[in-house]
């Protein structure tokens, strides 16, 4: 196919290589014309070259080019030309095997790769937990037994009592739902007995529950204002997406999610700084020389610090307060980020969007974050789960519902009371050792922010 244009073109340097016609032509000297002709002449020897033409190809494709008057006829020798292909590009071979990877792996790894560099571990949990196709709460009902964990009002009733003895408060409740996913919004209207009503200007949906109207908003900053509001955050801040740094030579370097050579994800540490050091010094500026000294790894979560600032300025300007439940810790957080998948522990970086991802609170950067944000509220706590659930009486509550019970439901009981305010593995228990219930009282934290106004909450 490139014969013709090649042979062309040689011929178009032929009267410059044996002197054609003209006065400016110049011959060049005998040894450097075998050596170019040599080089058209040559057999090739890449698997995808053109074999060379036969002597009636070439009579036919000089006889359509014409004569050639660059060379002589002396010997009787003709022109044959071949191409080597033997430096072209040759792509590997496409596989059209499938690929074991999910999508959101897939969607992880190009992002890697467009950037040519790795990820921070904060756009990473992003990813997994939130992707719109793929994320971890997106599409799945994640709680219960049946799901990925356990929370606090699952385990029992009496985590979530008290409120309906107050008809004027129910009366008073706007419920407005921050949550992203489709799946658990389906979840939360079904357990909250939600039916759709028609109004005015269109239909409203309705807690049969309690008969107080439900919204629902992907962030914060969407739930109407302009009223008093009481914020309950529980088990919230624990997903929101952390940046990790590790002390090094030299000094605090960000640690990334890369690709390894095998293209598995792999943890490295950033060899430049990286923007969010601005929050990492913002989170050491509140700590003491002497924490600072203790720790060789900081978990910092700057949406967990914008988040509380949000949350201060709606409470400064409309009244009201804020209730956060979390497990973590009044201090720096080192390194807790975790991955749980049906119950159990897993690998970060094994199967991303099969588990979830979750890391202690830092209760001491959120109390900071409100009180710098605003002189108009006050913080309260942390305190344990024990403590609040003790001071708002739990005691009282399960006593008076083990006075009228099966015995089967005063196991369960039992069991749930443990659960939310015990410390450790159950003494009472003779079930299953795998089965054995776990109180989270000490590990789980609680902390208000609440408007000046309102003085101090009843736990605190």
């Amino acid at each position: 196919m490139l014969r013709r244009p090649a042979a062309a073109l040689l011929r178009s340097l032929t009267p410059h290589i044996s002197g054609g016609v003209g006065a400016n032509s110049r011959r060049l000297p005998p040894l450097i014309v075998p050596s170019i002709l040599a080089r058209f002449l040559s057999t090739p020897t890449s698997p995808f070259s053109s074999p060379p033409p036969s002597s009636a190809a070439g009579r036919d494709e000089d006889a359509d080019d014409g004569e050639n008057p660059g060379v002589s006829g002396d010997d009787g020798a003709r022109l044959s030309i071949s191409v080597d292909r033997s430096g072209l590009y040759n792509p590997p071979d496409h596989s059209h095997e499938p690929s074991s990877d999910s999508d959101l792996v897939k969607h992880l790894k190009s992002i890697i790769k467009f950037r040519s560099g790795p990820i921070s571990i904060a756009e990473y949990m992003e990813e997994v937990l939130t992707n719109p196709q793929s994320g971890f709460y997106m599409n799945r009902d994640v709680f219960g037994g049946s799901g990925d964990f356990i929370t606090s009002p699952e385990v029992s009733q009496m985590f979530g009592e008290g409120s309906a003895k107050f008809v004027d408060f129910t009366k008073a409740l706007n419920i407005n739902l921050v949550e992203c996913s489709p799946t658990l919004q389906k979840v939360q209207y079904n357990t909250l007995k939600c039916e759709d009503e028609p109004v005015a200007d269109g239909k409203r949906t309705v807690s049969k529950l309690c008969g107080a109207p439900v919204c629902w908003h992907a962030s914060l900053e969407q739930v109407p204002s302009g009223s008093p509001t009481i914020i309950i955050a529980h088990e919230f801040y624990d997903a929101l997406p952390i940046h990790q740094f590790q002390k090094a030579s030299r000094g605090w370097c960000e640690k990334m999610v890369d690709l390894a050579e095998d293209s598995s994800f792999r943890f490295v540490l950033s060899p430049q700084p990286t923007a969010s050091l601005i929050y990492l010094s913002k989170r050491c500026k509140w700590a003491s020389s002497e924490e600072l000294e203790k720790v060789e790894h900081i978990e910092v979560c700057p949406k967990a610090m914008e988040l509380t600032e949000q949350i201060t300025d709606r409470i400064s300007s409309d009244g009201g307060g804020a209730l956060i439940i979390d497990y973590g810790k009044d201090g720096i957080v080192s390194d807790s980020l975790q991955a749980i998948r049906k119950h159990k522990f897993v690998d970060i970086l094994d199967e991303p969007g099969s588990a979830d991802l979750s890391a202690y609170v830092d209760f001491a950067s959120i109390r900071h974050s409100a009180l710098e944000a605003s002189e108009d509220v006050s913080v309260h706590g942390p305190i344990n789960q024990s403590q609040l659930l003790g001071s708002l009486g739990i005691n009282f509550r399960v006593e008076a519902l083990l006075k009228n019970c099966t015995e089967e439901q005063a196991e369960a009981l039992r069991t749930g009371y443990w659960r939310l305010v015990g410390d450790g593995e159950a003494p009472f228990w003779e079930g299953p050792d795998d089965q054995t219930p776990i109180g989270m009282g000490t590990r789980y934290l609680a902390m208000a922010i609440v408007n000046k106004k309102q003085g101090t909450p009843v736990p605190f």
